[in-house]
């Protein structure tokens, strides 16, 4: 698409599959361009009803090797200037990414090709689920360059893999090959890497094949009960499943499930 240079981005259907499609700096993510065109797609996705699913991965070899360690070391971009300026620095480029990615109203798949480190492994901790190759790597390594987490790490990991292992990730810098982190609970699968767009495809399709409204909610209500007492939650949860009974969606899975047919949602 014409919107996006940093970004391969393509549909297929109700499904939109983005590639971080710089594989000679093995898809940093804290060039301005990268993170202003996650930005743009979380806006996009969002403004299109027709779209249902997102496939986030990377341009071989890598996923992301999240900040770029050139630009640290020269102290470019986002790392330069005064403690001030560094501090505005990461508020307008890399911790914009976390924000936009939480704001996504549908489901986000990570499929992991290659090693995900720093801020790039943070960024498959942004995404609902994790589907890896079996090239994969992830791994918390910002105290192997002396830094810490500055992009939401420390409050993304520990809630998919429990405080214990987020302080020994963060405390090592280890680096978990693909079955580790199945193990872990960091991802779902592990698939040889020529099936992982196949995999990642399959399982989108199969979400995608659900009531389109109803699927948002449904993500919404996800994210919403980590940070709700039960009785408001409860409240907010009665109030959209009133909307979704009255929605032609839910007519139509009750005629189809009667009619023994496929149903045909229009997200109405």
């Amino acid at each position: 698409m014409d919107l996006f240079r940093e970004l391969e981005v393509r549909r297929e259907g109700r499904v939109v599959v983005a590639t971080l499609n710089r594989p000679e700096t093995r898809n940093a993510i804290t060039g301005k361009e990268m993170v202003d065109e996650l930005c743009q797609l979380c806006e996009w996705v969002n403004s299109d009803p027709e779209v249902s699913v997102v496939v986030l991965t990377g341009a071989d070899p890598a996923f992301s090797s999240g900040g770029n360690v050139k630009d640290m070391k020269e102290k470019r971009g986002m790392f330069s200037g005064t403690l001030s300026e560094i501090v505005d620095g990461y508020k307008s480029h890399v911790q914009r990414i976390p924000l936009a990615l939480e704001s996504i109203e549908v489901p986000l798949i990570a499929a992991v090709n290659g090693p995900a480190v720093g801020a790039g492994f943070d960024f498959t901790l942004m995404c609902d689920i994790r589907i890896a190759s079996e090239k994969a790597r992830f791994g918390e390594t910002f105290l192997q360059v002396g830094l810490i987490p500055g992009d939401g790490g420390a409050w993304l990991l520990p809630r998919a893999v429990g405080m214990s292992k987020a302080c020994e990730m963060t405390f090592t810098s280890e680096v978990l090959d693909a079955e580790q982190a199945l193990a872990a609970g960091l991802v779902s699968k592990v698939v040889p890497h020529d099936r992982l767009m196949e995999e990642a495809l399959a399982l989108a399709g199969r979400i995608a094949e659900k009531p389109p409204r109803a699927l948002r909610m449904s993500k919404k209500l996800l994210k919403m009960g980590a940070r709700m007492a039960l009785p408001d939650f409860l409240e907010q949860c009665a109030y959209m499943q009133s909307h979704c009974h009255g929605s032609e969606d839910h007519h139509e899975a009750l005629a189809a499930m009667a009619e023994r047919r496929k149903p045909q949602f229009k997200g109405r």
